[in-house]
């Protein structure tokens, strides 16, 4: 695939890049969105309660449950070539990762990513004193309830690492984040739908900046207004022909 001129000259004179992710780039590797994750058995819950602290104190054993079982069907599925871009591009320049998806599939793929904003599944921390706690297996088959483990210092219950809806992001993440798009040469925004706030608000941080901000991803969405250039295709197919051309 043949790289637009003008997006492959921002990348050629950025030094420090900063490349935001969303869900249609973990969806490419066939992780369900987040509401596709609701299949099978999940189908008869409500995902937007299930992702909110209302929920998890109705009933921690079924939201630990579907988390599992999400955790599980990461699990199943390998970086695509998107990710695997970013790794070999990372060796060649100043390459950020900041994403809203809440998989491990950057950091399989080689990449060291500098804040999940949305946290992750493969973080855990007790509900009670926050500390990090181990991820258990997943069960192979996904149950409608499963007791969270208990916080190995204070006895709480376990709660999953990811940022439910009602919840402000933590605050390190965030900071990390606005401090590299501020400082960046050129932003790639790739497979976010730019609805979720406040990461839909890192294109004008950038452009505050004079940062100049380029949008990869299939269909338009709602910052395609906001970026200097966009290129209609996927993560998988772009990232791959825009690392090729740079080396």
């Amino acid at each position: 695939m043949s790289v637009p001129s003008e997006i492959l000259d921002l990348a050629r004179a950025a030094r420090r890049v900063v490349v935001l992710t969303g869900a249609g780039m973990s969806a490419e590797s066939g992780v369900p969105t987040f509401r596709d994750a609701q299949t099978g058995l999940w189908s008869e819950f409500d995902a937007t309660y299930l992702a909110t602290p209302e929920g998890w104190h109705a009933d921690p054993a079924t939201v630990w449950a579907w988390y599992q079982w999400r955790v599980a069907l990461v699990r199943q599925v390998e970086p695509n070539a998107g990710h695997h871009a970013l790794a070999r591009w990372a060796h060649a320049a100043e390459v950020h990762i900041v994403t809203q998806n809440v998989d491990d599939l950057h950091e399989r793929a080689g990449s060291v990513v500098r804040a999940h904003l949305h946290g992750s599944l493969f973080a855990p921390r007790c509900a009670d004193c926050e500390s990090a706690a181990e991820l258990p297996d997943p069960p192979a088959e996904p149950v409608a309830q499963l007791t969270p483990p208990a916080c190995a210092h204070c006895g709480g219950a376990v709660r999953p690492g990811v940022v439910w809806f009602g919840e402000l992001l933590p605050r390190a993440p965030w900071q990390a984040a606005t401090d590299v798009v501020a400082d960046a040469d050129l932003l790639l925004v790739v497979g976010t739908s730019g609805v979720v706030y406040p990461a839909a608000g890192l294109p004008a941080l950038a452009r505050g900046h004079g940062v100049p901000v380029v949008e990869i991803g299939p269909e338009p969405t709602e910052i395609s207004d906001q970026a200097s250039h966009v290129w209609r295709t996927t993560a998988a197919i772009g990232l791959p022909a825009l690392v090729a051309a740079l080396q």
